[in-house]
């Protein structure tokens, strides 16, 4: 890959139209000679007006008056310029150059950072006018608010530290050679828009990945993880009976699990592809078989999870089993504070979660296909006992509280346990929701579904209240002002839950907080040892995301102590006080 972190667009010319460029038709409807205005604004060269207002050399109404002036001695006729400004703004400079917004999500989608350079066009009541779609850019730097016109040297140099990057880090698209040349002083790379398609390709062999075909939580394939398209093509082209005209074009999806996922764009359709990992030791990896039949038996259940469509088992394929699903668009919310969500649709957000995770459970177990997820039973003790097998596995240093937690766990299992369906890791971010409303299209990720206790899968979907919002490996809400942010606490979540479901909160909800972030901090740490191995995966982890998780996992295994002490009769306690003793 390449060294570059961020990627400036300059806002005229690059990310919006030039002016002069939407210039044609708004003379041919105002009876101005074709080209008047074009050639008012570039005559001149590196002083042309257009530049010079792009640079911050003009005001707005310095702009407007001059090119007011060059238009009547081109045209010999009075040009009413501020309406073709006013007309540009309101039709034009609101449409950002798709192509550009395109490469701009395309380039944060791969981790780098993308930074808007804007002058600010005003109009001449005072107006300001600021592009849409800002969240493409972490950065955004207006020269006439900074006081620093272009090619002043410190724009540059401001918007690099906002960034928080190096000169030779950083690649600047202006359509100015004078401010391109001013950042080539500074050691930024520079690429120059004439033609925003030829400027792409370039910036393209800079970056070394694709600037089209952005789709959602999705990014170019990485490096080592290519797949033989050619295989691909003929085997979609066999089961799905289509032929398009184009090649099949690829995007991996974004999260780091150890199945590989992409997206597969086959003529005009979007599918994803879910393939097997080549075993590291000879042995067979995760069943894609297995993930394939629960999404099968999930899908005529009448779960919302995307269709699934083929399974080849065939390794001379595409080297290991895969599957395809239908693509389900929507929205993905990484973040479990829902900042993208209206304020008034946040709480109706976890209200839909709360309900789909209930359906889930509420899955009538007579179904054949259903019935074969898991053993019945002793749900916890077999979890335990295999992410116990899991940490021993992955083990690098001590961790006291997972070591007093593998003692503590076994002595707490619960008396009673309800067998449902379970998903195995539901959390916000394994939810397709509508782009408009809090409705649920379709839950993903269910590699861990089995058959056992539906509290299992509540206390996991209830972490991310008792997270850190700045703990990197898994981002909370601890600590957060839920009431400001439109949000529900984890008690009243909770008893969303239990009141589609209809049953009580358990007392022992403790215990199995304890055990989901027992379970969370054995994976972190398995994060960790393999990133010591010499094979991370995105989200590495470090050994201290780990242990913080195993204490507060402990934290919750004491309180859950407290209560079972607190629920003893004295009659207990003596009788448990002189057992020990005679022990």
């Amino acid at each position: 890959g390449s060294s570059y972190k961020a990627v400036i667009f300059e806002e005229s010319g690059v990310l919006l139209p030039a002016p002069h460029m939407t210039a044609t038709d708004w003379e041919a409807r105002s009876c101005v000679p074709a080209g008047t205005i074009q050639q008012a604004a570039l005559s001149g060269g590196e002083n042309s007006l257009s530049l010079k207002y792009s640079r911050g050399e003009l005001t707005a109404v310095e702009f407007l008056q001059e090119l007011g002036q060059q238009c009547f001695e081109i045209a010999n006729v009075c040009v009413p310029v501020g309406s073709f400004l006013w007309d540009l703004i309101r039709n034009e400079m609101i449409k950002q150059l798709p192509i550009m917004a395109e490469a701009a999500q395309c380039i944060r989608a791969e981790g780098l950072k993308t930074a808007l350079l804007s002058h600010n066009l005003c109009l001449e009541d005072g107006e300001k006018f600021l592009p849409p779609d800002q969240q493409h850019f972490d950065v955004m730097v207006e020269s006439h608010q900074e006081g620093m016109p272009r090619p002043n040297p410190g724009i540059y140099k401001l918007c690099l530290e906002r960034l928080g990057v190096q000169p030779e880090e950083s690649i600047l698209l202006d359509s100015s050679s004078q401010n391109l040349k001013a950042a080539a002083q500074l050691g930024m790379k520079t690429v120059k828009v004439d033609d925003p398609e030829a400027a792409l390709k370039e910036l393209e062999t800079h970056l070394g990945f694709p600037l089209q075909g952005f789709v959602p939580y999705t990014r170019s394939v990485r490096p080592g993880m290519e797949i033989p398209k050619d295989c691909l093509q003929k085997y979609l082209e066999e089961v799905l009976a289509a032929h398009p005209t184009g090649p099949v074009k690829l995007r991996q999806f974004d999260h780091g699990e150890p199945t590989r996922s992409y997206l597969v764009k086959f003529g005009v359709r979007l599918l994803v592809l879910k393939k097997e990992e080549e075993p590291q030791d000879g042995s067979s990896g995760h069943s894609i078989l297995r993930e394939y039949r629960i999404l099968k038996a999930l899908s005529e259940a009448g779960v919302p999870v995307p269709r699934v469509l083929a399974l080849c088992e065939d390794r001379s394929v595409l080297g290991t089993p895969f599957y395809l699903l239908e693509h389900r668009a929507g929205h993905i919310h990484r973040a479990v504070s829902l900042p993208a969500v209206p304020l008034h649709q946040r709480r109706a957000c976890y209200g839909a979660m709360a309900q789909i995770l209930a359906r889930i459970h509420s899955l009538h177990l007579g179904a054949a296909t259903l019935q074969e997820l898991g053993e019945h039973g002793n749900y916890i003790q077999r979890q335990v006992e295999t992410w116990t097998k899991q940490y021993r596995a992955v083990e690098t240093h001590l961790i006291p509280a997972v070591e007093r937690l593998i003692q503590w766990l076994p002595l707490h299992f619960p008396e009673s346990q309800k067998t449902t369906v379970v998903h195995g890791d539901f959390r916000m971010d394994h939810l397709v929701f509508h782009p408009d409303r809090p409705e649920i299209l379709a839950v993903l990720g269910w590699k861990f579904a089995t058959l056992g206790d539906p509290m299992c899968d509540l206390a996991n979907n209830c972490m991310s209240f008792f997270l850190p919002a700045h703990f990197s490996a898994r981002r909370g809400l601890r600590k957060c002002d839920l009431g400001h942010l439109g949000i529900p606490t984890a008690e009243e979540y909770c008893q969303m839950y239990c009141g589609h479901m209809g049953v009580e909160h358990p007392e022992n909800w403790d215990f199995y907080l304890a055990f989901a972030f027992f379970r969370l901090a054995v994976m972190l740490q398995g994060r960790h040892q393999r990133s010591l191995a010499g094979r991370p995966a995105p989200g590495d982890s470090s050994p201290e995301d780990a242990e913080f998780v195993a204490e507060l996992a402990w934290e919750f295994a004491i309180k859950e102590g407290f209560r079972v002490f607190e629920s003893l009769t004295p009659t207990k306690l003596l009788a448990g006080h002189s057992s020990t003793w005679a022990g």
